[in-house]
């Protein structure tokens, strides 16, 4: 089961995939993404919980903010409880790609919905609002202190 859930995965990343390289505004990398759609819900945050949310190296992650804000996706602003700190957050275009991307997104997986039967559409549906609880239960377990996991959602 778990095989035929990854086979099916890796063909809606094909299909995202597709999405995000019509993007008007210009494809972005997977790693700019998962950075973007963290700041997105986690707005004005430091390196270092960007870092830990990616989970990836204070380093690594301050060279794609370096690029991220090169392109315009990102702003960097110093914090206002700690001059050693500097905030991240989303720019206008940096909003404006994860919109276009969400919108070429939908147009891809709609054509595939359309293709299919409303019943089949149905339970495709209602299996994947099943397996969003899961993760979201798992995360919450995680979260719980003392379990030291990172959500499976802000890693994106």
């Amino acid at each position: 089961m778990a095989e035929d859930v990854c086979a099916v995965a890796e063909l809606l990343e094909v299909l995202l995939g597709r999405g995000q390289e019509a993007v008007p505004s210009g494809p972005v990398s997977p790693s700019q993404l998962r950075a973007l759609l963290v700041l997105e819900r986690h707005d004005g945050t430091n390196l270092r919980t960007l870092s830990d949310v990616l989970r990836s190296r204070n380093s690594s992650v301050s060279r794609l903010c370096d690029r991220l804000e090169a392109m315009g996706l990102v702003t960097r602003a110093p914090s206002p409880t700690s001059r050693r700190e500097v905030e991240l957050r989303l720019s206008r275009r940096g909003h404006t790609v994860l919109r276009e991307l969400r919108e070429a997104r939908a147009r891809e997986v709609a054509a595939v919905l359309a293709r299919m039967k409303p019943a089949a559409v149905h339970a495709l549906a209602e299996g994947l609002i099943a397996f969003r609880d899961a993760v979201e239960d798992l995360e919450d377990a995680e979260d719980r202190p003392g379990a030291g996991g990172h959500s499976v959602a802000d890693s994106a």
